[in-house]
């Protein structure tokens, strides 16, 4: 289906290109490179560069030049996309992407998420870029990088005034030995075709799990990845289906790695023999990362994740392990104890139906559960220290406060100005302690 949509996008690419404005390379055929063209900047034989594209010390600008047509065609298709209950994917259209003088042509961006889309009430939404999607339209760039990277998601900070919860949390997991992908704060300036900027905010951009992540993270990038979504995604017992398990790697996988993983969780050993139940589920599965990822969720709190909703999570099949691993993904509505109805789970999770039996099954177990118990100590002892969190927080808020500042209306859920960021990083910065105090009751 993915790549039907693809093939239909660069159809109407195709008719739609003689309204768009031409690659400017004088006298240069399609085929060729344009001018400013380099193997660090755009060419796919290169390692990633993490310091340039995740620069930590400061916020980064990205320009985005739309034709009119381009513009207007987008926000057709988001509202086709939204009429549709989001059954697809909202389409690419090409640009020109600017960043530090450089341009990088023809690449493909297109808005992302559910509800950051359905709910927002601000032109500030999700998007995703693909640098080389549209290179059988435009050859002349086949295989078009950016330093390295071919997909990068950039986050609104949709629920979010402080800005910063998303890059955030998933920095806390990864320092905390949890996979988790990189990030950082970019301000995005968007021409919509008529050769002026708009300030579309600042943006937290993020590293995308199968494009770079996996190689960078585990040494590998051949198994398969699943980015779960749907009743499949739980595990629960007659859920499983494979449309829940979307390969973001191997189209053609035969599913029998997550059938493993539903099959291990589901065993009759649990109830009957627990040594062989957990020897079955450990050989297809990274218990111990799991119970890692469970310790720092639960301790920084997240609502909308697993045990609450069945997506936000990757699984990958790590040849070198041998198992699937837990990857964390879309943390911008952590550090928050609930909302809608939903809350963050609590330490012990007991409240945790059998529907989520991930979490109900294995914390059933005394022996998974006191590993568990002593990760929580782990984290709020190191990674997540309140001296470590009050230094990266204040870093963050010197880093943002003049884009927060800069937002502008239409284009911001700053409805407050910069006080309602300042706020939020005041919040968030008691919350952090507050948590570890109450970590620190439950595992002493």
């Amino acid at each position: 289906m993915k790549n039907i949509k693809i093939f239909t996008a660069v159809i109407l690419i195709t008719i739609a290109y003689s309204c768009r404005k031409e690659v400017l390379i004088p006298g240069e055929s399609n085929s060729d490179r344009p001018a400013d063209w380099t193997t660090e900047t755009h060419s796919n034989n290169i390692d990633p560069n993490y310091d340039v594209v995740f620069n930590q010390t400061q916020v980064n600008k990205i320009h985005i030049v739309f034709t009119s047509q381009e513009w207007a065609d987008m926000q057709t298709n988001l509202q086709t996309v939204k009429n549709g209950g989001y059954r697809d994917e909202p389409a690419y259209f090409p640009v020109d992407f600017y960043f530090n003088g450089k341009q990088w042509y023809e690449v493909g961006i297109r808005y992302k998420g559910n509800s950051s889309l359905k709910n927002a009430n601000s032109g500030k939404l999700p998007f995703k870029l693909n640098f080389d999607v549209f290179e059988d339209v435009f050859p002349e760039i086949n295989n078009q990088r950016f330093y390295g990277f071919k997909k990068l998601a950039m986050g609104s900070g949709y629920k979010d005034l402080s800005l910063m919860r998303d890059k955030t949390a998933a920095d806390v997991f990864r320092h905390f030995g949890v996979p988790a992908t990189r990030s950082s704060f970019y301000e995005v300036y968007i021409d919509r075709g008529d050769g002026t900027y708009q300030y579309f905010g600042s943006y937290t951009m993020n590293e995308v799990v199968e494009d770079t992540f996996l190689k960078s993270f585990f040494g590998n990038e051949s198994g398969n990845c699943y980015k779960p979504d749907g009743q499949g995604a739980k595990f629960s017992s007659g859920s499983f289906v494979t449309s829940s398990f979307p390969n973001k790697t191997n189209e053609l996988g035969d599913f029998s790695d997550v059938q493993g993983l539903y099959d291990a969780i589901h065993a009759t050993t649990r109830t009957s023999n627990p040594t062989a139940w957990k020897a079955g589920l450990e050989a297809v599965f990274d218990v111990d990362g799991f119970l890692k990822y469970l310790a720092a969720m639960n301790t920084i709190q997240n609502w909308d994740c697993y045990g609450n909703a069945p997506h936000n999570y990757y699984l990958y099949n790590d040849p070198n392990m041998g198992k699937l691993r837990w990857i964390v993904w879309d943390c911008n509505l952590a550090f928050a104890p609930g909302s809608g109805g939903r809350t963050s789970l609590t330490f012990d999770m007991n409240e945790v139906s059998t529907q989520w039996p991930l979490i109900n099954y294995v914390i059933d177990n005394s022996a998974y559960k006191a590993t568990y118990k002593s990760y929580v100590k782990d984290f709020y002892s190191t990674s997540f220290a309140t001296t470590r969190m009050n230094s990266i927080i204040s870093s963050q808020q010197s880093l943002l406060t003049t884009s927060a500042s800069n937002e502008e209306a239409s284009y911001t859920f700053l409805t407050g100005g910069v006080g309602s960021f300042n706020s939020a990083v005041s919040d968030l910065t008691n919350h952090c302690a507050t948590r570890v105090s109450d970590a620190s009751i439950y595992a002493p």
